[in-house]
């Protein structure tokens, strides 16, 4: 079993039940629904067809929903449109067919939002213009700093101006409240700049008496800059490095990727490398060795879950990019020091049932460390020790016993994490005994393995972790 685990973004060339389960049988752990494309009826089909393999083969699939947020683009552009560096520029609100000369916008406030000389990016940033001059209402003058060819429907970007769209758009509400009622694990808000961003949707995921959890998607300035309150608020990060490297300098992601990384271990955050990882694979049947390299140093750097985008929604061989991807992650992860990160460990030292709970999974890794055990098994209903024993990448697989079916998917996120179905919580005794017989005939232990168990008691209550045993098989 693999440590960190597989993000795979499922699209036309990846929604048949005949894909789907050769994906997951060849190491995905989280199917993402990117709600940018498809519809309702999409969306839904695929979490059938998803539930309907882990019925197979006895899997536990995160299932991801991935809210649009704020993408701002241009409209329909006349083929061969191409913009000469020097030239002036306008973008106009509203809709219509642009040329070499304008553009049209979807983004309403576009003239009111952006101030003469800041800048302009389309298509990922391949395109740079800065503004002259705005109506305030539905124009702006550009120059073209950088020109090329404008295609229909590319992105906009706009890194030095404060916009004004909330991160969950019209659009996005509509689907966050469809995405619910199929049950999904994950939450992804995009385009996040505050810590506020996180809390009003967890307001409205607790309105909905969903379970679902939350992943923050960095990848604007403002969200770098709160860094901290957002890796608090959340459940989960991703790093999105597409939009991140176009609205920060570019040479700046890799050391914000570590930081995040850094950030979200000493929290007990699961966090997402995601954007580009094996691109070329979209059309090529092998990556690139700098994308081999980007993989590893992921997977080096601590993070959760490496995510695949085009390569598996629209790529030519979403099942070879899987496989790859889990033989580079597998590969890295014969090195030891990937493991047992104990350094910036984070007790909840103003909450005295944290406190104790959080010593117990630290202390448990410790003990695993020193005594070489092949496993940590964990009893848990809320799944907080999973995310704090994970978060210290430990050398042995975590196991997670729970009565609790809502949170299995969700644990497919987090490293090291493997959950099974267990609600037979008689004594503290009768259930270590039981879980380890479990395992063995699993063959996920074999004789004369060590066990580290982190529990409560009394067991029955299912009440925070205070107990650490270890046992030999």
């Amino acid at each position: 079993m693999k440590f960190t685990k597989i993000i795979a973004t499922v699209g036309p060339a990846s929604s048949s039940p005949e894909v789907l389960e050769a994906m997951i049988r060849e190491g995905v752990n989280v199917i993402r629904l990117n709600f940018s494309h498809g519809d309702h009826a999409t969306h839904a089909t695929t979490v059938e067809r998803v539930r309907a393999v882990d019925g197979k083969l006895g899997t536990h699939t995160a299932l991801l929903a991935d809210m649009q947020g704020p993408k701002l683009r241009v409209g329909m552009m006349a083929d061969g449109a191409r913009l000469e560096a020097g030239k002036p520029f306008t973008i106009k609100v509203g809709q219509g067919e642009g040329n070499a000369d304008m553009a049209w916008t979807n983004y309403a406030h576009f003239a009111e939002d952006v101030k003469p000389g800041e800048p302009v990016l389309l298509d990922d940033g391949k395109l740079r213009l800065v503004v002259d001059e705005t109506n305030g209402k539905d124009e702006v003058r550009c120059t073209v700093v950088h020109g090329g060819v404008l295609s229909s429907r590319k992105g906009l970007n706009l890194p030095s101006t404060d916009i004004s769209l909330p991160s969950l758009t019209e659009k996005d509400r509509e689907d966050l409240a469809f995405a619910l009622t199929l049950g999904v694990d994950w939450v992804g808000l995009s385009f996040v700049r505050s810590s506020a961003d996180v809390v009003d949707l967890r307001e409205r995921i607790e309105a909905a008496d969903s379970h679902a959890r939350i992943v923050a998607k960095v990848e604007k300035p403002e969200a770098v800059d709160d860094l901290e309150g957002i890796v608090e608020a959340t459940d989960a990060v991703m790093i999105a490095r597409g939009d991140l490297g176009v609205e920060v300098p570019m040479q700046q992601v890799p050391m914000i990727q570590k930081r995040i990384i850094g950030l979200c271990q000493g929290h007990g955050k699961p966090v997402i490398v995601a954007t580009q990882m094996m691109e070329s694979m979209i059309e090529s049947i092998a990556p690139t060795r700098a994308e081999v390299t980007d993989v590893a140093n992921a997977v080096l750097d601590g993070a959760d879950a490496v995510m695949l985008s085009g390569e598996t929604s629209v790529g030519a061989h979403p099942v070879e990019v899987i496989k790859a991807m889990r033989d580079i992650v597998l590969e890295i992860e014969k090195e030891p020091h990937i493991f047992h990160r104990c350094g910036d460990a984070r007790i909840e030292t103003d909450h005295p049932e944290r406190f104790v709970s959080d010593a117990i999974c630290y202390n448990a890794c410790d003990l695993a460390e020193r005594v070489s055990a092949s496993a940590i098994v964990t009893m848990t209903f809320s799944g907080y020790t999973v995310y704090k024993v994970a978060s210290q990448r430990p050398r042995a697989h975590i196991y997670v016993f729970t009565g609790n079916r809502s949170i299995m998917g969700q644990l497919a996120l987090c490293w090291g994490v493997e959950a099974f179905h267990y609600d037979k919580m008689i004594s503290t005794d009768h259930t270590i005994s039981d879980v380890k017989s479990l395992l063995q005939r699993a063959e996920k232990v074999k004789d004369g393995d060590y066990i580290i168990h982190v529990a409560s008691m009394p067991i029955a209550e299912a009440g925070m972790s205070n107990m650490l045993k270890i046992s030999r098989v």
